[in-house]
């Protein structure tokens, strides 16, 4: 609990209004080790988000029709990828830099 919230419980007009993380604090405490494990696992991987991959995975949809053109790309780029003919993201922010 905050300082200044211990202070207000001792005057005795603490309301039950809590912070996200006290919120949060408490929910842990209720966790299994694995639940917790999990959870953990979840928040560090969030945090190692790149933020390429959240602009992409918050893009609106792309509501136009795919033309053959873009189908055979399609096509090859995943033939291209089955073959092991990829770049590590991190090839690709380099050549791009």
């Amino acid at each position: 609990m905050r300082p200044d919230r211990v202070a207000e419980a001792r005057r005795g007009d603490y309301c039950c209004a809590m912070t996200a993380k006290e919120k949060l604090h408490q929910v842990v405490e209720g966790l299994s080790e694995p639940e917790a494990e999990q959870t953990l696992d979840y928040i560090e991987r969030r945090h190692r988000r790149d933020p390429l991959i959240d602009l992409l995975d918050n893009a609106p949809s792309d509501d136009e029709p795919i033309t053959s053109e873009e189908e055979e790309g399609v096509r090859q780029a995943r033939s291209e990828y089955r073959r092991g003919e990829v770049l590590a993201a991190e090839e690709i922010r380099r050549e791009i830099a």
